[in-house]
């Protein structure tokens, strides 16, 4: 059974489980799953397209209008895959929907009038990667990782943090994915704000950069960062302390693991690198696969991590952070977006050695 006739299975079986009779998948996140990488969005900011897929168990449609409609049937494929297209001019509604939807018990991804909210049964199918995916969530990793290397290599002091996020973003578009992150902090804002948007602020010394990369509609995210001059005992302290924490996360995201025990975990690293209470300064990262994070880790969480599953932690300490995506191999864990030659920190966890970013020194 190939990906796309797998995920239609996945779909007939949900409808089954929760007995509705058709499912309406209106997120770009989701039909770029459902279609194996197709894209419905024009907006890349936005959370639902253009487009829209209604899926019953003896049929598929797409619901979309005479703009986009031949751009997804060509050159994304829906042709191919056999959906039956229901087009409205583009200045008129569309009466698909609810012509489709009359007299059926219907579930969406989205939170819709008059149907089952599905978004997290949505959510946890999308973090569920085939090995089709998990190969092009690999191929996304390491062009991040090489935009990044690109990127963090040219920052020089006096650059604005605007600079830096336009290379960065130019790397990452010149390689053909979509920078749909970029975070950019300098000096003292990367000790300030956990969620840095660039600003003209101009760099001195220390610079980090955070990407989330998207292509196929999946997505990879990473966070570096670069010190100009002595780095202080602080820093490299704090830097030390991440990198196991980050480690502890790593090593412990295996098969069958519940995530709030993988969680815990890493608390405990926290607790035990003297930096107890900086997890509740900013979440930790979770599933990733569709969206940057499918769902968050917590204490609370009861998702099982299964192999195949991509997982980005980001776990920080005031003032540093340690951030890859990973993909949950049968023996080991895989760094999808490792930088090659990167100086890097050696932490042991039990009977694995993880290896996690160091700062780079300039």
């Amino acid at each position: 059974m190939n990906e796309f006739e797998f995920k239609q299975q996945q779909i007939r079986t949900l409808l089954a489980e929760k007995n509705l009779d058709a499912l309406w998948l209106q997120r770009v996140s989701s039909f770029a799953w459902a279609t194996c990488g197709g894209a419905s969005y024009i907006n890349t900011a936005t959370t639902t397209g253009v487009a829209s897929l209604f899926i019953t168990p003896h049929a598929r449609y797409v619901i979309t209008n005479n703009i986009e409609a031949k751009r997804l049937e060509r050159e994304q494929g829906l042709g191919e895959q056999g959906w039956e297209f229901r087009v409205a001019d583009w200045h008129a509604v569309n009466p698909a929907i609810t012509e489709l939807a009359r007299g059926l018990r219907v579930g969406s991804d989205f939170p819709t009038p008059n149907t089952t909210d599905l978004t997290n049964e949505i959510a946890r199918l999308r973090a569920n990667l085939t090995p089709a995916e998990g190969e092009r969530m690999r191929a996304l990793g390491k062009l991040c990782a090489e935009a990044m290397h690109a990127a963090i290599r040219a920052v020089r002091p006096g650059q604005t943090e605007f600079e830096i996020a336009a290379r960065l973003g130019a790397e990452v578009q010149a390689r053909g994915a979509q920078p749909i992150v970029l975070l950019i902090a300098t000096d003292e804002r990367i000790f300030a704000h956990r969620h840095p948007l660039p600003t003209p602020k101009q760099l001195e010394k220390y610079a980090m950069l955070v990407l989330v990369g998207r292509k196929w509609g999946l997505c990879c995210s990473l966070t570096r960062l670069v010190h100009f001059g002595k780095l202080s005992d602080e820093i490299r302290r704090k830097m030390e302390a991440c990198a196991r924490v980050d480690a502890t996360f790593i090593a412990n995201t295996r098969p069958n693991a519940r995530v709030r025990e993988v969680f815990q975990r890493a608390l405990d690293a926290y607790a035990d690198t003297g930096f107890a209470e900086e997890w509740r300064l900013h979440h930790q990262g979770g599933a990733a696969g569709y969206e940057p994070r499918e769902y968050l880790g917590t204490l609370n969480s009861n998702d099982l991590v299964a192999r195949g599953q991509a997982y980005a932690w980001n776990p920080s300490i005031t003032g540093v952070k340690s951030e890859d995506t990973i993909l949950v191999g049968e023996t080991h864990n895989e760094i999808v977006t490792a930088i090659p030659d990167w100086e890097t920190i050696r932490v042991t966890v039990g009977d694995q050695i993880i290896e996690r970013p160091a700062i780079l020194e300039q």
